[in-house]
């Protein structure tokens, strides 16, 4: 990892955007990390879009603006490849990680990207495993296997943390099995 890596993630409300950068930053911060995560949404209803952003470095953070040319865009929502500039200011050596059941080559020609494509069919799995639409966690699945910028004990201990209160532990561990079939099925 360079000495800051910055991620921007694009979704709509209850897609668990906001939440899937704080899993990031906890899980970076203990291995040592400084860290930065937050949000930029307008109104605040189920299915508005929104924007997470989030940094990680080995090194004091500085900035407080929003990511404009991050190293990594996840997207949520496959219908923003259609009617959002995703892609915009993405590193040339960037990755883009796409919820979706179409190859990375139809992303490729839809986007016109041509960096790393990992796709994922990420709610697929979320509704297996979880039992509801929460893409977020096979996405960062599938990051962490293509980018290896943290360890997914890490990322497991993070979710254990945030979730085991609210959803607990049997909740935890389905969050646990998304995370690692996000891993296991993004394809490049």
């Amino acid at each position: 990892m360079s000495d800051l890596f910055e991620i921007r993630i694009h979704g709509r409300a209850g897609q668990g955007g906001k939440t899937g950068g704080q899993i990031l930053a906890y899980a970076a911060f203990y291995e040592g990390k400084t860290v930065q995560a937050f949000p930029e949404y307008g109104s605040e209803r189920r299915g508005a879009p929104t924007v997470a952003y989030t940094r990680i470095s080995n090194k004091e953070i500085r900035t407080h603006e929003p990511i404009l040319n991050p190293d990594v865009v996840i997207v949520l929502d496959e219908t923003y490849i259609f009617t959002l500039p995703i892609t915009k200011g993405l590193k040339e050596n960037g990755l883009l990680i796409i919820n979706t059941t179409k190859s990375p080559e139809e992303i490729k020609k839809i986007t016109k990207f041509n960096g790393k494509v990992i796709t994922v069919d990420a709610t697929g799995i979320s509704i297996a495993t979880v039992g509801r639409e929460a893409p977020n966690i096979p996405t960062i699945g599938s990051l962490i296997k293509e980018r290896n910028i943290l360890k997914l004990e890490s990322v497991e201990k993070a979710l254990d943390e945030i979730f085991s209160e609210k959803i607990g532990k049997n909740g935890v561990q389905k969050n646990i099995e998304a995370l690692k079939r996000g891993y296991m099925e993004a394809r490049s």
